[in-house]
C-alpha cells in the first residue's frame, strides 16, 4: 500500500510540475515569438516596410481562429482563440519571411524604397475529424518614391491533417497554423522578390560582375537607371553590338544556361551578342525546357519558359 501511494505521489507531482503542457488557465492558443535578422546585414538594397494587415474576415472576434470537437490538450470548450489578433500574427509572419529572404525589414515610419500592405480575407482552423486550415491574404506593393502600387495579388492556401489517435495538444495547432502561413507568406516572397529583381535589377546587384543571391555570378545585365547600392561594382557601358534578354520563368529560380554557358537563375537580365541563342532552363522535378531566340541589337526581348513535370 505505501509502495502504491509512493507511486501515485510521484506521479501526481510529475502531473502538476507539467500540468501547463495538459490544462490551460486561460484557455487561449499562445503566438510564437519571432525574430528579424538585422537590416544592417540584408542581402540586398530593396529596403521595405511592411504595415499591420487588417481583418476583412467574416469572423467578429479578431482573435478567434476556428472551433474543434475533439480533444485537444490544454484547452476547452468549443473555440480555437489566440492571445494575439489574427491580422498581428500574420503581419509578423510576413515581416519575419521578408526578412529571412533577405530584405532589410524597416519599422513602419522609417524611409524604405518599398511599402508592403494587404489584408486578412480568411483565415481559419478547425480541428474536427482532421484539422483544417484555410488561409487567403491580399498584399499589395507599393513604390514609396512615386506612391505607384506596382503588385497585387491574393494568396491562397488550404491543407488539412489527421491529428492523431491521442488528439493535439496547444502547440500542435499552433505549429500548424504558422507552417501553413509560412507556404502562404513564402509564395508571397518568391512573388515579389521576382518582380522586384526584374524591374529594379541594382538593388540587388543585377550587374556584370557582381554576385547575386545563392552565389551566382551574373556574367552580362544591362545598366539600369542609376540606384545608390553601397556594394555595386562599377562596369563599363555594354557596347552597342548586343541586346537585351529577360528571361522568367514558371516556376521560378530555374536555372539558365546560355548556349551551354550557365548565366543564373530566373528571373534574370542578361547583355548577349546580337544574333541567335539556344536557352535553356533546369530545375529539379521538372522536364528541361531549351527554347532558340533571336536577340536583336539595342533592344529587349522577353523570354518565359513554362518548366513541365
Amino acid at each position: 500500500m505505501k509502495i502504491a501511494l509512493w507511486i501515485f505521489g510521484a506521479l501526481l507531482s510529475i502531473h502538476v510540475a507539467h500540468a501547463d503542457s495538459f490544462f490551460s488557465s486561460d484557455g487561449l492558443l499562445h503566438a510564437k515569438e519571432l525574430k528579424l535578422a538585422d537590416a544592417s546585414v540584408a542581402k540586398n538594397a530593396a529596403t521595405l516596410r511592411i504595415r499591420p494587415y487588417l481583418d476583412q474576415r467574416t469572423e467578429q472576434d479578431a482573435r478567434l481562429l476556428g472551433v474543434f470537437n475533439t480533444r485537444i490538450g490544454g484547452l476547452s470548450g468549443k473555440q480555437l482563440r489566440l492571445d494575439r489578433d489574427v491580422a498581428v500574427i500574420a503581419t509578423e509572419q510576413m515581416k519575419q519571411q521578408f526578412s529571412n529572404a533577405g530584405f532589410a525589414v524597416l519599422a513602419e515610419d522609417a524611409a524604405a524604397k518599398f511599402e508592403l500592405s494587404g489584408v486578412v480575407k480568411t483565415l481559419t482552423l478547425d480541428s474536427k475529424a482532421r484539422d483544417e486550415i484555410n488561409i487567403v491574404l491580399e498584399t499589395s506593393v507599393s513604390e514609396i518614391a512615386t506612391g505607384k502600387v506596382i503588385w497585387t495579388a491574393a494568396v491562397s492556401q488550404a491543407n488539412s491533417r489527421f491529428g492523431g489517435v491521442a488528439g493535439n495538444d496547444r502547440d500542435d495547432i499552433v505549429n500548424f497554423l504558422y507552417r501553413e502561413l509560412a507556404v502562404v507568406n513564402g509564395k508571397t516572397v518568391s512573388a515579389v522578390n521576382s518582380l522586384l529583381m526584374a524591374s529594379y535589377p541594382a538593388l540587388f546587384n543585377l550587374t556584370p560582375g557582381t554576385r547575386t543571391i545563392d552565389g551566382v555570378t551574373v556574367l552580362s545585365a544591362p545598366l539600369a537607371t542609376p540606384v545608390a547600392v553601397t556594394s555595386a561594382i562599377v562596369v563599363e557601358k555594354v557596347a552597342s553590338s548586343t541586346g537585351t534578354l529577360m528571361l522568367s520563368s514558371t516556376p521560378s529560380r530555374a536555372k539558365i544556361y546560355v548556349n551551354e554557358v550557365y548565366f543564373g537563375l530566373t528571373p534574370l537580365r542578361v547583355e548577349l551578342d546580337a544574333g541567335l541563342h539556344s536557352i535553356t532552363a533546369k530545375l529539379a522535378g521538372r522536364k528541361v525546357e531549351t527554347e532558340k531566340i533571336a536577340v536583336r541589337k539595342g533592344e529587349t526581348t522577353e523570354l518565359e519558359m513554362t518548366l513541365s513535370k
